[in-house]
Formats: C-alpha cells, structure tokens, sequence
C-alpha cells in the first residue's frame, strides 16, 4: 500500500492557510492559483480512477471555497493513490506542485 499520509498532510496544511487568508489576498490571484492547483489534483484523481473516461473540471466555487477545494482534490487523489504503490511518482509529483502552489502564493 502506497503511503499517501504526506500527501493528505499537506492538502490540509495548504488548505487551513487559504481557509485563513483574507479576502484582498484571494482576490488579488490566489484563490486563482489555489483553484488551479484543486483542479490539477482532482483531474489526476479523476485519471486514476476512471481511465479513459472524461476528466471533469471542478467549478469555480468563489474566494472562499478554494480551500476546501484544495482540501478534497487533495484527499481524492490520495484515495486513489492509496493502492497503487507503483505510482508513488504521481504522489511525489503532486506533493511538489502543492509546495510550488504554496510558493507562488507566498505562503
């Protein structure tokens, strides 16, 4: 079993500090990267789940909803990767697109 413990961790960690942002700094471009990087995590988790089917895109729920959004796409994928340990490399991959989304946001 593919330990997915980080990954979740830091889904969670990333989406508490969006939860807490205030309103002027999602506005000002985070919340767009933060969605950005909820939809990238759930398309991935979407891909695993059903190969070959249509990848559906989460919808823009506002400001305020990206952490949430951060925070299921995150767990989604986790889900999916759980069993799979040949793909610990799609784990790594997503763990390093949510440090450079931390990044970009300055967080």
């Amino acid at each position: 079993m593919l330990d997915v413990k980080d990954l979740r961790s830091a889904a969670e960690r990333l989406a508490g500090r969006f939860r807490s942002m205030p309103q002027s700094r999602l506005r000002r471009g985070a919340a767009g990267e933060g969605l950005a990087l909820a939809r990238e995590l759930a398309a991935q988790a979407q891909r695993l789940e059903f190969p070959g089917g249509q990848v559906r895109l989460m919808p823009d729920e506002g400001v305020f909803a990206v952490g949430d959004q951060i925070a299921v796409a995150g767990h989604e994928l986790a889900a999916a990767l759980e069993r799979r340990p040949e793909l610990s490399a799609v784990r790594d991959a997503a763990l390093d697109r949510i440090e450079a989304a931390a990044k970009r946001c300055g967080l």
